[in-house]
């Protein structure tokens, strides 16, 4: 068993990563990538976001949905339940760190957007993952989002002090970086 979850995290971190290979979470990637500490703020977010909604909207969509036969519900249940985990975070950051509730602006609310929140609970149920599949699916992920989010945040810090063409700077060095990390990140697909 132990084997199978570290077989199950290489390949939800590095094999299958929702940034770099499934191209889901793109929006809080490239914006909030600027600075290290940011990015783990979000990471951490977006952690706790995907881990909690991947067990809840597990018992919605097996103890609500099917029983009732409203599978066909099941992302309009799965964006509720995020939406309410969100506000929770949203609650919390903004009564216990002030600074980094404004430093995540905008984005703290687009998690309950984010293409990847509700892309591993769809994953889970399309899978016929258990329920400590589905929640190990969700941290594994997130794990991976936040790996990816604070590496793209450290290249972008180290780019800032970088002698970089003026055609380059900002969003188009942004994006050849990203796509040079997928790229490398391409590598791990024999690996799983």
């Amino acid at each position: 068993m132990t084997m199978n979850v570290l077989l199950f995290f290489v390949s939800c971190v590095l094999t299958n990563n929702f940034i770099f290979s499934r191209f889901l979470g793109c929006c809080p990637f490239l914006g909030v990538s600027s600075k290290v500490t940011t990015a783990v703020s979000m990471g951490l977010a977006v952690t706790f976001v995907m881990t909690i909604a991947s067990f809840f909207c597990h018992i919605v969509y097996n103890l609500l949905l099917v029983p009732l036969e409203l599978q066909y519900m099941d992302t309009i249940a799965f964006i509720l339940v995020i939406a309410a985990l969100v506000q929770f975070v949203e609650m919390f950051l903004k009564k216990s760190s002030p600074a980094l509730y404004s430093a995540l602006g905008i984005y703290l609310p687009l998690i309950t957007t984010n293409c990847a929140v509700l892309g591993v609970a769809t994953l889970n149920m399309n899978n016929n993952y258990s329920l400590i599949q589905s929640v190990l699916n969700g941290t594994f992920s997130a794990i991976g989002f936040l790996v990816a989010i604070v590496l793209m945040a450290g290249v972008r810090e180290r780019l800032e002090t970088s002698k970089i063409p003026q055609c380059m700077k900002g969003f188009p060095i942004t994006l050849v970086s990203a796509g040079l990390m997928a790229i490398a990140f391409l590598g791990f697909n024999g690996l799983v």
